[in-house]
């Protein structure tokens, strides 16, 4: 089952997409999406979730700029239009509304109080953030762009956080992958694992890059994660 929800905060609201297991109550986790807003491949990595005994939700992170963007990555025009949303995305005001929708998620019917965040790229950057300034439960980082300009905020995370990268990433280079590495050495709260020959987006359902190997390894890890942190 699915829905729109709404998610207040003190600037307005915004949308986030919300989808539900069979069996409640159940604890939730905010996908935190790449720079094609809430598309199809967010839509599924939420029912997946579901399917898993998880309420999923995610939300709509470039309502500020442009509510509802819905992008593919099969065109340049989209790609294009991805970047530049990305590219004039405020981190800031963007962590602050994952923190409300941390919170709402907390009081939603049917959920148990317990909120992890997972994210992609954008969205793996955010949940570091978040990770670091918020009270969620647990983190997941996929290729977490521009990591590696943050790592001030490194010792700062205080939940226990994963974070997937592909070690021929096409965005995130071997030096800052090893500066990403380096930066949380000394968190304990924080694990990282490397996969062999993956790209950027390797975990991406209609990637170009999709390795279904690494993307079954890191999922599994994924889904052994929230399920200690949240259970």
């Amino acid at each position: 089952m699915s829905e729109s929800v709404r998610i207040t905060t003190l600037d307005g609201t915004f949308s986030a997409y919300v989808a539900r297991p069979s069996v409640e109550p159940a604890p939730a986790i905010v996908v935190l999406h790449e720079v094609f807003g809430v598309n199809s491949d967010m839509r599924e990595t939420c029912h997946e979730l579901a399917d898993r005994g998880y309420i999923a939700v995610c939300p709509d992170l470039f309502w500020r700029q442009e509510p509802g963007v819905d992008l593919s990555h099969w065109s340049d025009a989209e790609w294009k239009k991805g970047l530049a949303l990305y590219n004039t995305y405020n981190l800031d005001t963007g962590v602050s509304d994952i923190a409300d929708t941390i919170a709402a998620a907390r009081r939603f019917d049917g959920a148990s109080g317990k909120v992890g965040v997972m994210g992609f790229c954008l969205g793996g950057l955010l949940t570091f953030l978040t990770a670091a300034r918020c009270d969620a439960d647990g983190g997941v980082a996929y290729y977490p762009g521009s990591a590696e300009n943050h790592l001030a905020e490194a010792t700062a995370v205080s939940i226990p956080m994963m974070i997937h990268l592909g070690e021929e990433d096409e965005f995130i280079s071997k030096d800052a992958q090893q500066k990403i590495k380096d930066g949380f050495a000394s968190n304990s709260e924080v694990k990282i694992f490397s996969y062999p020959g993956c790209s950027h987006a390797f975990a991406r359902h209609t990637g170009v890059h999709y390795d279904p190997s690494a993307a079954e390894t890191a999922n599994a890890r994924t889904w052994e994660f929230f399920d200690h942190q949240l259970r």
